[in-house]
């Protein structure tokens, strides 16, 4: 099976509001493992970028001018993502911003019922829990030492490996049932015979310790074993 996780990053938080979409990092998962396929662009918002943005994901005008908008860069983009399910954490968020920018560019918006949302995984699975990305990299023991700054692609790349353990990890079908073990001749020689069995033990008294608890008995003054235990 195929999936994308994928994240964005925008200028603010509302794309009917007038922001817009400036980056989007991809990571192709199979089967629940990475692939090593990736997808990742920087596009020119056509505006403005607010200072408390640039504050969380480092990037600015400048360095987005340099770079084509969203129109130029979709085909590449619709590509790689293909008809796979979209992985996502606050889900909602992101497919607002694609959707967005897709039909702000004449093309048909994804299905949101391919949307995965990452953030509701986490709440069903660690209720009360703390459910931020970081949070959630904490409790699986994955490295985000080097996640400085917000960024599309690094982001998706930790979600890919949050998201698998939020499924249950990479071992989803344990295989536990072992390879049948075929005997042939060649291989029969080496297999042990049988041990044999040791005859019984008899363990009854004899006459010297028949004789040696008789007497011993009698030197007890009303044994429990009756009157005529000592024979």
């Amino acid at each position: 099976m195929r999936e994308i996780v994928f994240d964005t990053e925008t200028t603010g938080l509302s794309f009917v509001g007038g922001d817009r979409m400036v980056e989007i990092g991809c990571v192709e998962l199979v089967n629940r493992c990475e692939t090593g396929r990736t997808f990742h662009a920087y596009f020119h918002p056509e505006r403005d970028m607010p200072e408390e943005a640039a504050r969380i994901h480092g990037l600015r005008i400048d360095f987005l001018s340099k770079h084509p908008v969203f129109a130029l860069g979709v085909d590449a983009l619709l590509e790689f993502i293909g008809d796979a399910p979209l992985i996502a954490h606050n889900a909602g968020f992101d497919f607002s911003f694609l959707n967005g920018e897709l039909e702000r560019c004449g093309r048909t918006a994804v299905c949101r019922s391919r949307m995965v949302d990452t953030l509701q995984l986490a709440r069903t699975r660690h209720p009360g829990a703390k459910h931020t990305l970081d949070a959630l990299c904490n409790r699986y023991g994955i490295d985000r030492s080097h996640r400085v700054l917000h960024g599309a692609l690094l982001d998706a790349q930790l979600l890919a490996q949050v998201y698998v353990e939020l499924q249950g990890g990479r071992q989803i079908g344990l295989g536990l049932v072992s390879e049948p073990i075929m005997v042939t001749a060649a291989t029969a020689s080496s297999v042990p015979a049988p041990a044999r069995a040791r005859p019984p033990r008899l363990f009854s008294a004899n006459a010297a310790e028949l004789a040696a608890h008789a007497a011993f008995l009698k030197g007890v003054k009303e044994p429990l074993w009756g009157a005529d235990a000592s024979g």
